[in-house]
């Protein structure tokens, strides 16, 4: 992008959210991602866990096609997160891309959102020596979580191979 118009829509871009992912509770990561890849033809983008935080692992899913993502997610027995697995009841959160994290939290809570309180170890990731995400969490009127996060190379980005 040329960056005169990457400021603007960056300014434009400051009170909206960018729905960049849906994140899925399963109970066996290794049996969820070999579905998604051999019937569904998506390809694993990235891996990680919040095992220090409390929680579980991730794997972050992609269609090759349209490029919409898919994060599954699992969490062992024991963890605050985990909870008994309910069959159609497995939408984990729905992942939001913003400016910023701090901003849009308090933007929401005096919207009356319900902030969800997380460690400060999984509010702030350092995925890489340059890449550092913020997290929050917010739930909707029935309890969803919708994950607030931004990303260093900024709100107007998109790429379909990360977060």
């Amino acid at each position: 992008m040329v960056p005169g118009i990457t400021l603007i829509i960056e300014s434009l871009c400051q009170s909206f959210v960018f729905v960049s992912y849906v994140g899925i509770r399963v109970t066996s990561l290794e049996r969820s991602v070999k579905f998604y890849e051999d019937v569904l033809g998506m390809k694993v983008l990235r891996t990680g866990d919040f095992i220090k935080a409390g929680g579980g692992k991730y794997v972050l899913m992609g269609d090759k096609v349209s490029g919409q993502r898919i994060e599954l997610n699992w969490y062992p027995p024991g963890s605050k997160y985990a909870t008994k697995y309910v069959q159609g009841e497995g939408l984990d959160h729905i992942g939001v891309k913003v400016a910023s994290v701090s901003d849009k939290i308090k933007e929401l809570r005096t919207k009356g959102a319900e902030v969800v309180d997380i460690p400060k170890s999984l509010a702030t990731q350092e995925l890489s020596r340059d890449f550092t995400l913020h997290i929050g969490f917010v739930k909707d009127p029935d309890g969803i979580w919708i994950g607030l996060y931004d990303h260093p190379d900024g709100l107007a980005t998109f790429d379909p191979n990360t977060y």
